[in-house]
């Protein structure tokens, strides 16, 4: 009898030892650590005479570990979950030098480096202007890297399939897309209606040879037996291109949109910059020019995300589109 209850209940000891490692694996992490020291250090006394803002810190801390318990509880990738949390933990850790290197000690000047709270505040008092910029920029960004998208890749993808005008466009590319887009903007003033359609032709030229290099490039490299096993099936040239050719391209052609959308914003910015009326780089140069650094680091910030945001959304395109490959 002994034997057989030693048994029956030697099983049900286990789930209650997985629970509890799965649960210590998901919430008894060092970023929630980060997160009590992030609270604590509001104890301090400030070296500012100005007010911190301390409790838009607070707030914003306490709704990202909310998000954080949350996200833990949804995330089952064991790697995910790790790359999730490392990215908040380096949040708090973020936040807690910069809260120490300003309020606490004062060792920025505050002038230029104020403290978090101060830009927690700006920002939700400049934020239907922040949205408008976004949307502006996006805007922008979209219409001039789909606008190469459509042009560069059928383009590429006539000038690869053969072989002596892929090989000479392949170095008239290069030439032409080792001029840096921004020294077009003076032409593009003299000769478009409107800054913003200049600002898309910029984002257009950004875009458009790094993707015609790697259509052409994907292309020229499909393996020849795709190309023999095609022919032995009597398609057309049409469906030979975008049925057959584009697919085994694809990850060529991701290759130099990533590189077209990279260098898009970082044109967009300084464009913006230059003579815009609208747009996160207009925002960030219109207020540093009046000394606001508080609203500049804000600018910063939002251009930051936008740029994350936008990334992971096409990286996730992208993954889905090379499914097949994997």
């Amino acid at each position: 009898m002994d034997i057989q209850t030693n048994a029956v209940a030697a099983p049900a000891i286990k789930p209650d030892k997985k629970i509890k490692a799965e649960f210590l694996r998901r919430y008894l992490r060092v970023v929630h650590a980060l997160f009590a020291v992030l609270l604590l250090i509001q104890l301090l006394p400030d070296q500012l005479t100005t007010d911190t803002c301390a409790s838009y810190v607070i707030w914003f801390a306490v709704g990202v570990e909310v998000f954080t318990l949350i996200v833990s509880a949804l995330i089952k990738k064991p790697a995910s979950l790790n790359l999730f949390v490392d990215i908040v933990a380096f949040i708090y850790g973020l936040l807690i030098a910069w809260i120490l290197a300003t309020a606490k000690f004062n060792v920025l000047k505050p002038a230029l480096f104020p403290p978090p709270g101060k830009v927690f505040q700006q920002f939700i008092e400049d934020y239907d202007k922040i949205i408008t910029n976004v949307f502006s920029s996006v805007g922008i960004i979209l219409q001039g890297y789909l606008l190469a998208l459509v042009v560069a890749v059928p383009l590429g993808l006539f000038l690869g399939w053969s072989a002596r005008l892929g090989s000479a466009a392949t170095y008239i590319s290069k030439f032409l897309g080792a001029i840096p887009p921004i020294v077009y903007i003076p032409y593009g003033i003299a000769l478009l209606p409107t800054f913003r359609s200049v600002s898309v032709f910029v984002i257009f030229l950004a875009t458009f040879w790094p993707v015609l290099s790697g259509t052409m490039s994907g292309v020229m490299n499909v393996e020849k037996k795709t190309i023999d096993s095609a022919k032995v099936l009597n398609v057309n040239k049409f469906t030979m291109l975008f049925s057959v050719i584009l697919p085994a391209s694809l990850q060529q052609i991701f290759i130099g949109c990533n590189q077209g959308l990279t260098v898009s914003f970082v044109l967009l910015t300084s464009a913006e910059m230059i003579g815009a009326q609208s747009g996160l780089g207009y925002y960030i140069k219109n207020y540093s020019d009046f000394g606001d650094y508080t609203r500049t680091i804000v600018g910063l910030i939002v251009v930051g995300i936008v740029i994350v945001f936008i990334s992971f959304i096409f990286n996730r395109i992208q993954k889905y589109l090379l499914r097949w490959k994997q």
